[in-house]
């Protein structure tokens, strides 16, 4: 009898329901309890939920672990950005400058015109396709640079971090072009439509919602399918998988471009629910805090980074709120805790603890070892 390809379900039962209790939380609950100061607050921790999906695809399935996902994010908010300040720079707006119809910072260190590769980013359509296809074709450059040549694990990962502190270097020196350490600020309107109004910013919340489940449910496809399986097969045995006719490198570059994309939608979403784009959000230490929210979530579950980027986020907030002299050592101590106690994050919690509990007050009995794994 001929052998069946093993194959996984798309969505199961148990996947569902950490779906819809996602969606119920994200644009039911929070909306309901949270006034609109907060509720855009939120909506900027979901714009870093982006990264840690694509992380856990990277990293967790594929193991590919990437110390400068900032910079993908930061392009992506930076094309967004780009965009929506040469509509608030109109010769109007900017009457009062040397040189109407430039950015102001442009005008304020002496540039006379736009510099060539800002004048496309005046349609919103070449934004929209830049906003993916610059920090796709950096990650591509990056990947064939260092896959190719078998670079991975720790190497890899020191790599990524100079790049992200090249990158961030690069910015702030080209001021009169990126606006500096500053960053591209005093953004207004995105087709004459006010971004800055609360009603804006609630009804960018539930676009970035729904691009989040979009997101989410292209990451569950991924991770699902045969693709999914030999990126779990490379991570755990890479030579393994090589000597039986797979190009690795191929597979590797592929998930690392898939999770630069979702970076720079993030990226994007950030510059709309926030106002401004600036390094601070390229270099190594926002690199890292992904990295942390991807592990508190739980590294191998995509559902839990989500969650992971609200609670990481959240502490992060009150703590500084509360204690603003303390807030880092407890955003470290959150952290510790969390990979000390719950190596699998969250989602360990969930499905180790949580899950069984409520399986037997239920009446359902335990689940078979087997199947007690950290939620997708």
């Amino acid at each position: 009898m001929q052998a069946q390809p093993f194959k996984q379900a798309f969505m199961t039962p148990r996947d569902m329901i950490g779906y819809a209790i996602l969606a119920a939380v994200i644009f039911v609950v929070f909306p309901l309890l949270l006034e609109p100061f907060r509720l855009n607050l939120f909506g900027k921790y979901l714009t870093y939920a982006f990264v840690a999906i694509g992380l856990v695809l990277c990293w967790g399935v594929g193991g590919i672990l990437s110390l400068g996902q900032g910079v993908f994010f930061g392009l992506g908010g930076y094309c967004m950005a780009m965009f929506l300040k040469l509509e608030a720079s109109s010769p109007e707006n900017t009457a009062i400058q040397s040189t109407p119809g430039i950015p102001d910072f442009m005008d304020w260190n002496q540039l006379s015109e736009l510099p060539w590769w800002w004048v496309p980013f005046n349609s919103f359509a070449f934004t929209l396709v830049a906003v993916i296809a610059v920090p796709v074709i950096f990650s591509y450059i990056i990947g064939v640079a260092m896959f190719r040549r078998r670079v991975g694990g720790v190497y890899f990962a020191i790599i990524t971090q100079a790049i992200a502190a090249i990158l961030t270097i690069l910015i702030i020196g080209q001021q009169g072009f990126t606006g500096g350490v500053n960053g591209i600020t005093d953004l207004r309107t995105l087709h004459g439509w006010d971004i800055r109004t609360d009603s804006a910013k609630t009804i960018l919340y539930f676009v970035n919602g729904a691009l989040l489940f979009t997101v989410l449910l292209v990451a569950q496809f991924v991770r699902k399918s045969k693709l999914g399986r030999l990126l779990i097969a490379m991570r755990d045995q890479e030579d393994r998988v090589r000597f039986s006719g797979y190009d690795v490198a191929n597979f590797k570059i592929f998930v690392f471009c898939l999770g630069a994309a979702f970076a720079a939608i993030g990226g994007a979403m950030f510059t709309l629910q926030v106002g401004f784009m600036s390094p601070s959000f390229v270099g190594i230490v926002p690199s890292i805090e992904m990295v942390i929210f991807a592990a508190v979530g739980g590294r191998l579950s995509i559902l839990g980074a989500v969650w992971g980027t609200l609670l990481v986020n959240w502490a992060k907030t009150t703590f500084s709120e509360s204690f603003p002299e303390l807030w880092l050592l407890g955003l470290g101590a959150l952290f510790i805790a969390v990979v000390m106690a719950f190596p699998n994050g969250l989602a360990g919690v969930w499905a180790e603890q949580v899950e069984p509990r409520l399986m037997k007050l239920l009446g359902r009995g335990p689940k078979p070892a087997a199947q007690a794994t950290p939620a997708e």
